[in-house]
């Protein structure tokens, strides 16, 4: 018996080798074949080409094929990232994704050149000025669409539920991101309008709720999500917390089961348990579907308005030795009822469809916030 499972073991053992071995000469083979392609491009296509810009090419579409986030950054676009995050650079104002080889809109930013024209969550853009996006990479999409402040660019739109292609002229601007806005509505509604997760998101959400907690006869809170794409994860983690007194937050699973982590909520309620009403559209996304998912799964808030976007990942941002990075998924957000997000969103307890093309803390042109405020006052 004992050799039996000696002989099956050793088997086994050289199967494994065998395979490993098989691969890595499969994969060497690959590479073989996609230098002589790009040597037959070189002698054969009708004009001349960049290599060098062939190879990045070829290094995005690597990226592109495992999903829509990952993506290679050259020398020149991850010195651009690293001064965007900053909280001020020129452009539109949208944040984007890849979808089908053309660029989807995830949001538009608040009082942007793409909120102010009338860009929407889940709008597509076909073409950028005269040039058709079909084809191009995300990167190259981007680079197209910056220019120099106070010039004009042109946007084809393709949408949801509209037959025919519409078109948008938009004025780049300086974006300056500003994600917190407070106001008391109805003399005692708190309303927190949050545009997107950065350093200080967290520490200026605390201020805005303790100075809405000293308003006399306080009935509850209304936490605006729509159109925020997201951010920093930790952002995300510390305002989940300032609504629970405890419970799991969020957990994430990788490939490496090491860097599984999980997220749980301290003792201290800043509302003081006093009535929530989170609102999300198709444009709040990533760190935003994180803290509604969180506060919907423990009944701490009702969710309304619309599905949210479905980004359930977590980017990395490796450097290169060229300068350059990659943006790669090593991770998954998983609420605490174990469901993950990713290209399902959070769905809203009730479901009340938007009106208008810009978020004002104006009740009579805002159905969504009209409904929460509604609600509060019973």
């Amino acid at each position: 018996m004992k050799k039996v499972y000696l002989f099956t073991l050793a088997l086994f053992l050289f199967l494994n080798s065998t395979l490993a071995i098989s691969s890595e000469s499969d994969i060497y083979k690959k590479i073989d074949l996609f230098g002589e392609v790009l040597e037959k491009i070189n002698e054969e296509y009708v004009e001349d080409i960049n290599q060098s810009e062939s190879m990045d090419s070829a290094i995005n579409g690597l990226l592109q094929s495992l999903d829509p986030y990952s993506a290679y950054l050259s020398p020149e676009n991850f010195e651009e990232m690293q001064t965007e995050t900053s909280g001020e650079f020129g452009g539109l104002g949208i944040e984007v994704s890849m979808e089908a080889g053309v660029v989807k809109v995830i949001t538009p930013l608040d009082d942007t050149p793409a909120s102010r024209a009338g860009l929407k969550a889940g709008d597509y853009i076909v073409k950028i000025n005269d040039t058709q996006v079909q084809g191009k990479t995300l990167t190259e999409a981007v680079e197209i669409m910056r220019g120099p402040v106070g010039s004009d660019i042109e946007l084809t739109i393709r949408r949801r539920g509209v037959k025919k292609a519409l078109t948008f002229t938009l004025t780049r601007e300086i974006i300056e991101i500003q994600s917190v806005k407070s106001d008391l509505l109805d003399k005692n509604i708190g309303y927190l309008r949050l545009t997107s997760f950065n350093e200080n998101s967290a520490q200026q959400i605390k201020k805005r709720i303790n100075d809405l907690n000293n308003e006399k006869k306080l009935k509850g809170f209304i936490l605006d999500l729509r159109n925020n794409p997201g951010g920093l994860l930790s952002q995300a983690i510390k305002i989940t917390d300032y609504f629970l007194d405890n419970g799991e937050i969020v957990s994430t699973k990788s490939r490496k089961a090491s860097e599984n982590r999980k997220w749980f909520a301290r003792d201290g309620d800043l509302t003081a348990g006093k009535p929530l009403i989170v609102l999300i559209n198709y444009g709040s996304a990533s760190a935003s579907e994180i803290v509604a998912g969180a506060l919907k799964d423990h009944k701490r808030a009702i969710i309304l308005g619309e599905n949210s976007y479905g980004k359930g990942s977590v980017q990395s941002i490796i450097p290169l030795r060229n300068e350059g990075a990659i943006r790669l998924t090593i991770a998954k957000y998983y609420l605490p009822s174990g469901t993950s997000i990713s290209e399902v969103g959070v769905t809203p307890d009730i479901e009340i469809n938007e009106e208008g093309n810009e978020f004002k803390i104006k009740t009579e042109t805002d159905n969504q916030l009209n409904y929460a405020l509604k609600l509060l006052n019973g």
